[in-house]
């Protein structure tokens, strides 16, 4: 079961709103990323669903947090129906996101007090989400609509929570474009890992990456 209450998992994302997204067939790159990014002062991770391998990985991944990243939140990520969730809740996901809304999983994380994030794209979407239990929503792809939808949704909707994935990029200007339009988290992957850094092992440049961008969301 999971490793962290729902609890402690929305604290998390309030506290530190940028949430790495990551997949890759080797554990041992996957290790190393997760590591460079908890040493970056990241404490939420989305592993994503997208590969054969993700369930192997994601098992051992979740150990590794037991013993050298304690503090960390780590979900999953690219859920498709209700037995990937179940299956993924058994061997302890935190928290639960999808590229579009499943009502079967939303209904699998309700039964088992898991934060469920479903991906959606319009008002209609996101109400509909709300109403089976998402206490946050995704919007993605975040670059199709940009920060003035997400400004707009906050009118009519101003208790809404957004994490938006796609198009958010790991510098200063988009961090304050997208938080100043109100999205209460960010969902950043390859861009935070060139091909290139991951080629020559460099995660401590993937570190220092992270580590500016934290801090340049508490300076805004």
């Amino acid at each position: 079961m999971a490793r962290n209450s729902a609890s402690v998992v929305y604290s998390r994302i309030e506290e530190t709103p940028i949430v790495p997204l990551f997949f890759n067939k080797d554990v041992t790159i996957a290790k190393n990323v997760l590591k460079a990014c908890y040493d970056g002062g990241i404490r939420v991770f989305e592993f994503t669903n997208r590969g054969a391998e993700a369930p192997a990985i994601f098992a051992q991944l979740i150990e590794y947090c037991e013993q050298s990243c304690p503090d960390l939140v780590l979900g999953i990520g690219t859920i498709y129906d209700a037995k990937q969730a179940n299956e993924f809740i058994a061997m302890g996901a935190d928290f639960m996101l999808q590229p579009f809304t499943t009502p079967e999983v939303g209904e699998v994380c309700g039964k088992h007090n898991i934060p469920w994030m479903p991906g959606t794209m319009t008002l209609t979407e996101i109400r509909n989400a709300e109403i089976l239990g998402a206490k946050y929503v995704k919007i993605f792809p975040g670059n199709v609509v940009g920060p003035g939808f997400v400004k707009a949704i906050k009118g009519p909707m101003p208790n809404t929570k957004i994490m938006v994935t796609g198009g958010v990029e790991p510098n200063k200007e988009s961090l304050s474009a997208w938080f100043g339009a109100g999205a209460a988290a960010v969902g950043m992957g390859s861009q935070l890992f060139p091909a290139d850094l991951i080629a020559k092992q460099d995660y401590e440049a993937i570190s220092n990456t992270i580590s500016n961008l934290i801090h340049i969301y508490r300076g805004l």
